[in-house]
């Protein structure tokens, strides 16, 4: 059996020349196996093309899922992976093909919505930016969507972790697990506005002096202000998804990956309880996370 390299080789070569695919279309199937075989290295499966089962497909999927890809997106990588099989059992270069027994996802079954670049735009113009509120939320949805942020991560975000300089930001997660979070221009920028504008003027209780997003009275907002800010403004805006603070760090997730962000980089930022202990992730270079976020964020 040929190794992944060779397979794809002669799977692009047969897309090129007797399917006469686009450049851009052979690179999308190219990049849907490029998923499939990260997956394997990062869960130490070193499957060659045979040794794919129908059961590590089936994981594959739900991963992806767990990282925030939507069911359309999924349906989409599993049609080009079937694509990739269906050659190898053409060419006699496999006898049995894993994806036969396999269905895509089924759409909105378990994941929330996930926004359009256009929509999240949509929604950030929405927010009134002359009133102090505005100023507050413009900069915490700047913030959601440009590091793919818990809302939980988001209202304890501490002055004294943010790096604004090095463009990144350090975040508690899930167990107080720490983590450092590429953090983009524009949400610098409206942080920006936001703690020389408003922030500055408030008179801030004892406990809050270091949270960087405060209500009006100075002490730490709750998660339900985030949920009902944002439920208010995509009904200002028009949009009739289902969304919730989450929805961000899904579509901050699945942009990255579909603009072709590398797996084991969004699933460092986004702080995964799967991936965090896993050794791996903790020789990534910072420098690469913030070449990431430049080169595929569309708002970095």
């Amino acid at each position: 059996m040929s190794t992944w390299n060779t397979s794809i080789k002669q799977f692009e070569g047969y897309l090129q020349l007797e399917k006469s695919l686009s450049a851009n279309s052979v690179e999308a199937y190219s990049r849907d196996i490029s998923k499939l075989r990260q997956y394997l290295d990062i869960s130490k499966l070193p499957a060659s093309p045979a040794q794919v089962t129908t059961r590590i497909l089936r994981d594959f999927l739900a991963w992806l899922g767990e990282l925030g890809l939507s069911a359309t997106s999924q349906a989409r990588t599993l049609s080009g992976i079937k694509a990739f099989y269906s050659f190898l059992i053409m060419e006699d270069l496999l006898t049995l093909d894993p994806t036969d027994s396999l269905e895509a996802p089924k759409t909105g079954r378990k994941l929330p919505d996930t926004l359009s670049y256009e929509e999240i735009t949509q929604l950030l113009e929405a927010v009134d930016m002359s009133t102090n509120e505005g100023t507050r939320n413009r900069a915490m949805l700047e913030t959601l969507y440009s590091s793919g942020l818990r809302v939980s991560e988001l209202i304890t975000l501490k002055l004294s972790n943010l790096y604004a300089d090095q463009g990144f930001v350090r975040v508690t997660g899930k167990g107080n697990k720490e983590r450092l979070v590429p953090i983009g221009r524009d949400a610098l920028k409206y942080i920006s506005f936001y703690l020389s504008g408003v922030r500055c003027h408030l008179d801030i209780q004892r406990g809050s002096e270091d949270t960087i997003f405060l209500n009006r009275r100075g002490t730490g907002l709750s998660r339900v202000l985030v949920f009902t800010m944002i439920k208010a403004l995509a009904a200002q805006a028009g949009i009739r998804k289902t969304i919730s603070p989450h929805t961000f760090r899904h579509s901050f997730a699945t942009h990255l990956i579909e603009g072709g962000a590398d797996l084991r980089a969004v699933q460092e930022m986004l702080g995964h309880e799967s991936i965090t202990t896993t050794e791996i992730y903790t020789h990534l270079d910072r420098d690469y996370l913030k070449q990431v976020i430049t080169e595929f964020h569309p708002r970095s």
